[in-house]
């Protein structure tokens, strides 16, 4: 079953027996989230959710993406032409959309044949089955690589997307090391560290699909013990950031990014090491804001729901740009005008103060028509969504 107009279009969906499946359908935009596609996902997910007849929700993208993120490039648009409430409402309908997932009553496989990031991280790791695959070239042409990011500080953004969650499950402190630092990570890697709970080759992918199409159930243990019979565990590579998770912790534990920026110099000083010094040029080169905001919301350990009102509020500061328009300003150099070099203001973190960041979780008590997120009730969870909660 396809869709017959062009927004529900950009969002395939076939039905198998019970299975539901999902297609994210902007290969050239390598499936960047749009404002109809995250409705509508949200409209195919709740109605699901009703189906008795639908037991599993399979979510993959077309091309050689699942989801290279949202499209920010039209938030940012909302905001130059002075609506930024517009652009506030499209992470308003993602966010509970990501609270959806991460509550759902049916089990969702996510295959992640492909670049994920910012938002294609959270149409998929909140869900019960996340599977990597491989990094590979096909013919020297086309390469189909397995990527995992979250570069929203090098934006002016800060993790948002319920990764101040998940994120913070990760192993010590690798979840502060890639939200800080945009790290990108293979298959192997998100394997290992949490973020993905399969690794499975692509070319088998097919094969999986139709397994648990015939198996016909919605019963985790079921469905993950079909996963394993085509998984594999991976070896990381030699230059793996995950080797280096003791040094990580060791930096990245500190209380505040003036300290984790400190002590990486000082391992620097006594090390000749090109990783450290690549992620002290990532953390020198991403928005002083964003770095501080990030460690604030990274650091607060709250529920997933709770997670998301919170990074709602963080948005809509951001997007207001009155504490700082460092959000405008990354995406023209880095997705616009595509300098590479943003003037972020504050320039420098030792320039941000306790207080503007303190702004940025309060509550815009100053917009009369303006309202929290507000999520909606869940009812008959499964015991792995209730714990997120």
């Amino acid at each position: 079953m396809s869709s017959t107009n062009g927004e529900t279009d950009q969002v395939l969906v076939e039905e198998k027996s019970s299975v539901r499946i999902f297609t994210l359908n902007r290969p050239k935009q390598l499936n960047a989230l749009s404002a109809a596609m995250v409705s509508r996902l949200l409209e195919l997910l709740l109605n699901c959710a009703e189906d008795s007849s639908v037991k599993l929700i399979i979510l993959k993208g077309k091309g050689r993406a699942f989801c290279a993120g949202g499209d920010v490039a039209a938030v940012v648009r909302d905001i130059n032409q002075g609506n930024w409430k517009s652009g506030a409402n499209y992470f308003r309908k993602e966010f509970t959309m990501n609270y959806v997932m991460a509550t759902y009553s049916k089990p969702q496989v996510s295959l992640l044949n492909g670049i994920v990031m910012g938002g294609g991280a959270g149409a998929s790791i909140h869900g019960r089955f996340r599977i990597a695959t491989e990094n590979s070239v096909t013919l020297c042409i086309l390469t189909f690589l397995q990527l995992f990011a979250m570069p929203e500080t090098a934006l002016g953004l800060f993790p948002d997307i319920g990764a101040s969650y998940f994120l913070s499950r990760l192993p010590g402190f690798f979840g502060e090391y890639v939200g800080l630092t945009g790290a990108r990570l293979d298959g192997a890697e998100m394997l290992a560290c949490g973020l993905a709970t399969h690794f499975v080759q692509s070319e088998k992918l097919p094969m999986l699909e139709e397994a648990l199409v015939k198996a016909d159930s919605s019963v985790p243990d079921v469905i993950s013990s079909i996963i394993d019979e085509f998984s594999q565990i991976p070896n990381l590579k030699k230059n793996s950031a995950y080797h280096r998770l003791d040094i990580i912790n060791k930096c990245f534990s500190r209380r505040s990014i003036e300290e984790i920026i400190a002590t990486l110099e000082r391992e620097a000083a006594e090390k000749n090491d090109d990783w450290i010094s690549s992620t002290i040029q990532s953390l020198k080169k991403a928005s002083p804001m964003s770095l501080k905001i990030s460690l604030r919301s990274r650091r607060r350990l709250q529920g997933i729901g709770k997670c998301l009102v919170r990074e709602f509020r963080m948005v809509c500061h951001v997007m207001r740009g009155e504490i700082s328009k460092d959000f405008v300003e990354g995406c023209r150099a880095i997705l616009l005008d595509k300098d590479r070099n943003p003037k972020w203001e504050p320039s420098m973190v030792e320039l941000i103060s306790d207080e503007m960041v303190d702004r940025y979780f309060s509550k815009m008590d100053d917009e009369d028509d303006w309202e929290d997120l507000k999520l909606p009730v869940r009812s008959n969870l499964p015991a792995y969504a209730i714990a997120k909660l």
